[in-house]
């Protein structure tokens, strides 16, 4: 959950937001040792008159500034295509649920089961309970599994939604006519709030999204009383 003045990323609730996280933080090492070099390098033109002849044309520096780049290219690109694979493969998911973004709600069916199907809409501010969070509550919460692969598709009615919840490293667009999947485990139980990251109307602002971990069981005993309710 983000909290005010939060300089970096939520905590990581799914294997894939451990990778994402891991994957910037390296990245950014990289960015902070070019950076350092590039104001190493100008400090030194800027306060120093001596140049050096053999640094006019000089063939051996042109190939390291060549070649080193490209080093450094390849050792942001590998992991990074690495996780691309991660986030796209999808073996023997648990549990399918199906998410459909409308003006301005979700609407959720768990595919593997019989009339398990729901809209999920935000709760007003003055019908918050106690300890709510503003604009990020709903009537009716994703309940999944812990530690089960789940698939999730998703697609839109109207116009263009974005199922995105930070914490488990996904934000996958909903297009009205095409169906988009993406894969989730969710590490420990708890909740985790996102929201429709794709600016569809006047109220985008309140198209909340929670999804609940809880284990086994718990989820068995919700998947029963949603079905016979």
């Amino acid at each position: 959950m983000a909290h005010p003045a939060q300089l970096g990323f939520q905590n990581a609730a799914s294997p894939i937001m451990e990778e994402l996280l891991h994957f910037h933080d390296h990245a950014l090492m990289i960015v902070f040792l070019i950076s350092a070099l590039v104001l190493y390098i100008i400090s030194l033109m800027l306060t120093t008159k001596l140049t050096h002849t053999n640094s006019m044309d000089a063939q051996e520096v042109e190939m390291v500034w060549t070649i080193l780049p490209a080093i450094i290219l390849i050792l942001i690109a590998l992991p990074s295509l690495r996780i691309l694979y991660l986030m796209d493969e999808i073996n023997n998911p648990h549990l399918t649920i199906k998410a459909v973004g409308h003006q301005w709600y979700w609407s959720y069916e768990y595919t593997d089961y019989v009339n398990l199907l729901f809209d999920s809409y935000m709760i007003p501010t003055q019908d918050l309970p106690l300890g709510g969070l503003r604009l990020l509550e709903v009537d009716h919460r994703v309940v999944v599994p812990m530690e089960s692969p789940i698939r999730i598709l998703i697609s839109a009615e109207d116009v263009l939604h974005s199922w995105a919840v930070p914490a488990l490293g996904i934000k996958t667009d909903a297009v009205p006519g095409r169906l988009n999947q993406t894969t989730m485990i969710t590490s420990h139980p708890g909740l985790f709030y996102g929201q429709c990251s794709e600016i569809c109307g006047s109220n985008h602002s309140f198209m909340p999204i929670v999804v609940e971990s809880t284990p086994l069981k718990l989820f068995e005993s919700w998947s029963n009383m949603m079905i016979y309710s």
